[in-house]
């Protein structure tokens, strides 16, 4: 099939690749020139692990293609993807840059194509998206459907060609026909295939985020009431995900969630609740509970370090939201690094993709390798957990006698960390 991903970013790339790679023609679009220069000469802007294999190997078969020119693109596609972003603006989902392409997919329909909506967008504007297009012109040539995407940064490309399920909201028989046959490879796989409406696929997305941001701020308000009744949050979470009903994924307690998606997502959903006159008290408490929680981890490091943070050395291994990704959006360590800096400490940092343009303060070091970043430290703290930050010598990363490790991720045994004396702190044990 010929597609068209309009929109080269994070979604926009993994899928059109994905999709090429799955014997399609794909063209990724973007506004952007020089992202699209890089993309043609085989320079990922993202951190995604084997996207740049992925991205190479159709390149070659030119199954993939690169391109600025919209209106082209949209014309030699069966089938257009929207993939742009739609940020958060006061609160709300902002959809300027999805209607931005809608018309101008309006004005280059000459046959029927089907438009999916890629981008996480709130309930209704599939609606709001088929009523920009309507037209005498336009009549019969379109159908305007829901695909959501759930791809988990760090694992995006096995989520495609491995997903839980594959979401498409239309009542269109002919265009569910089209994506069923498009998504074909991955249900021959064992991939679960579902048709809904249009309305019910857009809700899915926000619902499942939402589900998700709940769990994680779950455990962590659990893990704050195991530190103070000397109870192991991991016991706890074991104990819980061995019910099926519950699962054992995203009960793992730690920083407050980031990303692109949960932040944006829930408060997105908030205001889709205070649309339809519907009060969504759960999700409103979990963020609340995930806006607190920078505070009650700094709060932990002055309470580790007996409220002495001013001239104290702080290492932060790791500073993006997860591991497996470069994204910096909504990262706790955004809000820790700085206020910790405000009250004097020095920040010195290691991040495995290399970030090193989100702090602007002379008092933040960023360094090429761990023990670098650690040599001076008073308080080694372990903000995300990539594997190499899991097998790490300690007394041989620092100079000084008595540091102190926060581990912000349960990444260590806390017996083995004291057999071998080293004054360490975790969350929820």
């Amino acid at each position: 099939m010929k597609i068209c991903m309009i929109g080269s970013g994070y979604v926009g790339l993994v899928s059109g690749a994905c999709f090429s790679d799955l014997g399609n023609t794909v063209i990724c679009v973007d506004i952007n020139k020089q992202i699209i220069d890089k993309l043609n000469r085989g320079i990922i802007p993202i951190y995604e692990p084997g996207l740049h294999e992925l991205v190479i190997r159709n390149l070659k078969k030119k199954r993939l293609l690169f391109s600025t020119d919209v209106s082209s693109s949209i014309k030699k596609s069966d089938i257009i993807f929207i993939c742009v972003g739609t940020p958060t603006k006061n609160n709300k989902a902002d959809l300027k840059y999805v209607y931005n392409v809608v018309k101008s997919i309006k004005s280059n329909l000459d046959k029927y194509k089907i438009i999916v909506t890629k981008s996480t967008v709130p309930v209704t504007t599939g609606d709001k998206i088929e009523k920009i297009l309507n037209s005498k012109k336009n009549l019969n040539k379109f159908d305007v459907i829901s695909n959501p995407e759930f791809l988990r940064e760090g694992e995006a490309i096995r989520d495609f060609q491995y997903p839980d399920r594959i979401v498409i909201g239309t009542n269109s028989k002919k265009a569910n026909n089209i994506m069923k046959n498009l998504y074909l490879p991955l249900i021959k796989k064992g991939s679960r295939y579902i048709n809904t409406s249009r309305r019910s696929a857009e809700l899915i997305k926000y619902a499942s985020n939402a589900f998700l941001a709940t769990k994680i701020t779950f455990i962590n308000e659990i893990a704050n009431l195991c530190e103070k009744s000397n109870i192991d949050v991991q016991d706890v979470a074991t104990g819980m995900g061995l019910d099926n009903r519950i699962g054992s994924r995203f009960l793992r307690a730690g920083p407050a969630y980031g990303g692109s998606c949960f932040p944006k997502d829930t408060r997105a959903l908030v205001s889709t609740g205070q649309i339809f006159k519907t009060n969504l008290s759960v999700v409103k408490s979990v963020i609340n509970s995930n806006e607190k929680r920078n505070k009650i981890l700094l709060d932990r490091i002055k309470l580790i370090l007996k409220n002495k943070i001013k001239n104290k050395n702080i290492s932060f291994l790791g500073v993006t939201f997860k591991s497996g990704t470069d994204d910096m959006r909504e990262s706790p360590s955004l809000k820790m690094i700085p206020s910790l800096v405000k009250k004097g400490a020095s920040i010195s940092y290691y991040e495995p993709t290399g970030q090193k343009k989100q702090f602007k303060s002379k008092n933040i070091t960023f360094h090429e390798n761990i023990k670098d970043a650690c040599q001076n430290a008073d308080l080694i703290i372990i903000h995300t957990e990539w594997n190499e930050f899991k097998q790490l010598n300690f007394k041989k990363i620092t100079k000084k006698r008595n540091f102190k490790v926060f581990d912000m991720r349960n990444l260590y045994s806390t017996s083995e960390m004291k057999k071998n004396k080293i004054n360490y702190f975790s969350i929820g044990r």
